[in-house]
């Protein structure tokens, strides 16, 4: 498995989940409260009723019709094979119960870590960034070497201290691209006047909104009308699109969207998103 630094190709990302190299670990270390999102409660280290014998789930096609849509929306960003296959050899807790639990707090830090990769490879990818790759590729160097640490020692890292280093740096990543926003845009998009930004856009009207360029880090645009809206290089890391208005939205060229994001919304084929993302299926059920 190969997990190295990306090439210059925005759409090549190995931070992805890989269900068939994992343990199914996400369906047994999380904990979830039977909800909208969740058609029963499961305890942390407990498998899942759906959980097959092969680590893969029975529903898996069918997660959203039968009740559990916050399954869609979890990303490991690939923590879950590299915990699997790397920081446990490939040997998994059935086979090795004593080091079950230990497994199960292990996923959520490298999940963390691996996110932080994730972000780092699409900043790196990006031309506007080339003022501070060096910078970034020591970032992804060196989080990417805390994957690899034996899971003890992976426990006791401070995730929070090394959150705050990637996180100034990916800031100046975003303030570098959004900051040519203005360049792409035609005459008479530039002169359209951009949205005020607040931190809860819950519900907000942003039909045929000119966002480009701008920065919905941590929003929450929670059933938000954004149908034909200008999302390109807008940050968007951390925004709360849960059943957003996406039909006909441009988000080709948007920062730091993640699968996750794109799932817990609505949109439809008309919704431009970036190379490495794909359409839900459910946008294509409606």
């Amino acid at each position: 498995m190969s997990f190295s630094t990306p090439n210059n190709k925005r759409e090549t990302h190995p931070y992805k989940a890989d269900c068939t190299k994992c343990f199914g670990l996400c369906c047994v270390a999380l904990p979830f409260a039977e909800s909208a999102d969740f058609a029963f409660t499961k305890l942390a280290g407990t498998p899942c009723h759906n959980l097959q014998e092969n680590f893969l789930c029975a529903i898996h096609e069918e997660l959203r019709e039968k009740g559990f849509r916050g399954c869609t929306v979890y990303e490991c960003f690939g923590a879950g094979q590299k915990v699997s296959q790397i920081t446990y050899n490939g040997i998994d807790w059935r086979n090795n119960p004593l080091s079950a639990a230990e497994m199960f707090q292990v996923l959520p830090i490298m999940q963390q870590l691996h996110e932080m990769l994730y972000y780092l490879a699409e900043a790196l990818a990006l031309k506007d960034t080339t003022p501070i790759h060096s910078q970034l590729q020591e970032a992804f160097n060196e989080t990417e070497r805390h994957t690899l640490l034996e899971p003890q020692v992976l426990l006791a890292f401070d995730i929070p201290a090394h959150r705050d280093i990637v996180n100034s740096l990916l800031l100046e990543a975003s303030r570098l691209v959004r900051s040519t926003a203005s360049l792409s845009l035609p005459k008479q998009q530039k002169r359209a006047k951009t949205p005020a930004i607040k931190s809860d856009m819950i519900s907000a009207k942003l039909k045929g909104a000119n966002l480009c360029g701008a920065n919905l880090r941590g929003v929450f645009l929670i059933a938000a009308d954004l149908r034909g809206a200008d999302m390109r290089k807008t940050d968007m890391i951390g925004a709360d699109l849960r059943d957003a208005n996406l039909h006909g939205a441009d988000f080709s060229d948007s920062l730091f969207l993640t699968q996750a994001q794109v799932n817990s919304a609505n949109g439809d084929g008309q919704t431009k998103l970036p190379p490495a993302l794909t359409i839900p299926h459910h946008w294509l059920k409606r």
